[in-house]
């Protein structure tokens, strides 16, 4: 039987990961009082084989109940039963991004700011987490790529990456984005701007691309960065690490740094490394007033 504990940040996904799981077979229920787990958990076994999914979601919304959750997993352990926790986790200001968005309150909020309701649910939590077998991090992923993370591990099996790495591309004249934890420089590289039939192009067109790529140093570049990002990736991991940022700048970021985040990123995906890929400012500049 493959009994899965969701549970974490409220606003973190809880909501769309049970209905993932519940869509790839599992029975699920929401919000169960853990004192019940070990009832349910007998209740399941009874069933002889009809149900041998389950996925349960315990978070504060149980508030006092809550407390309760070691007792009913050391009660499982002396069943017996092995079961997994996943964790669900995202940055502050996601959170609050997304209860304001909502416009719904936080569980431990009565009346308080959000910023401190979470600050007290990340307290409570830390024993739990430090218990999960899987963690992930939604702070910056899509519906469809979560349910995609959950078919990683629930399906295909796959050996689970709990860092999520973004690349992005960016125009330095933009600025550096605030969130990236390493950042490449590339405009040592020839510039297609001042190519007539590649101007208005961007670095996801085959032309841009291939023009980007033709030169050694723009390869050799890749190849390093890679090697360095392969080195880097488990020593992050083994630090508890959840999110990486890899920014690549160019001078605008239309076209050289969106060519050469796509090969890092296609290089990082055929790695098996769960990583995500977005251009900031390849919209900008379109009239053509410099890259």
């Amino acid at each position: 039987m493959q009994f899965v504990i969701v549970t974490g940040l409220s606003g973190a996904g809880k909501t769309q990961t049970i209905r993932c799981l519940e869509d790839i077979g599992f029975f699920c229920i929401d919000n169960l009082p853990p004192a019940l787990i070990p009832k349910f958990a007998e209740l399941c076994y009874q069933s002889k084989g009809k149900i041998d999914r389950i996925a349960i979601v315990v978070d504060i919304r149980g508030r006092n109940f809550f407390d309760n959750i070691f007792a009913s997993l050391k009660s499982l352990e002396d069943m017996g039963l092995k079961y997994e926790i996943l964790f669900l986790d995202a940055q502050d200001d996601v959170l609050i991004k997304r209860f304001k968005e909502s416009r719904r309150n936080h569980p431990l909020s009565q009346g308080r700011r959000i910023e401190d309701a979470i600050l007290e649910e990340r307290k409570r939590l830390e024993d739990i987490k430090s218990k999960a077998s899987h963690i992930i991090d939604t702070s910056r992923l899509t519906v469809r790529q979560l349910k995609e993370e959950i078919n990683k591990i629930y399906i295909m099996g796959e050996k689970f990456e709990s860092l999520i790495i973004t690349v992005t591309s960016f125009g330095f004249k933009y600025g550096i984005p605030l969130d990236c934890d390493l950042v490449f420089d590339v405009r040592f590289i020839p510039n297609p701007y001042y190519i007539d039939e590649l101007k208005r192009l961007s670095g996801n067109d085959k032309a841009v691309f291939d023009y980007v790529f033709k030169w050694d140093e723009t390869n050799k570049f890749v190849e390093k960065t890679t090697e360095l990002l392969e080195f880097l990736i488990p020593n992050y991991i083994k630090e508890g690490k959840s999110q990486l940022v890899i920014g690549i700048g160019c001078t605008g970021g239309r076209h050289r740094s969106v060519a050469i985040a796509n090969k890092i990123y296609e290089n990082l995906k055929n790695n098996n490394h769960t990583v995500l890929i977005s251009h900031r400012d390849i919209t900008k500049d379109i009239a053509g007033d410099g890259k």
